[in-house]
């Protein structure tokens, strides 16, 4: 698997939309995206990006 590290948020959902994910939609606790029956939590805004272990886990 290649080597990834931070990336802020808004890079990390351009990344997702490139690979087919709609949105982000808002919705309960964390905003969301979707891509076919994948539903995918995103992180809320925040200062500095998102470290590798979430970024992992989102990932996953």
């Amino acid at each position: 698997m290649p080597a990834f590290g931070p990336i802020s948020r808004v890079n990390l959902i351009r990344a997702l939309r490139a690979l087919g994910f709609a949105g982000p939609f808002s919705g309960g606790h964390h905003a969301f995206m979707v891509r076919g029956e994948h539903r995918l939590a995103i992180p809320n805004q925040h200062r500095g990006d998102i470290g590798v272990n979430l970024l992992g886990r989102i990932l996953r």
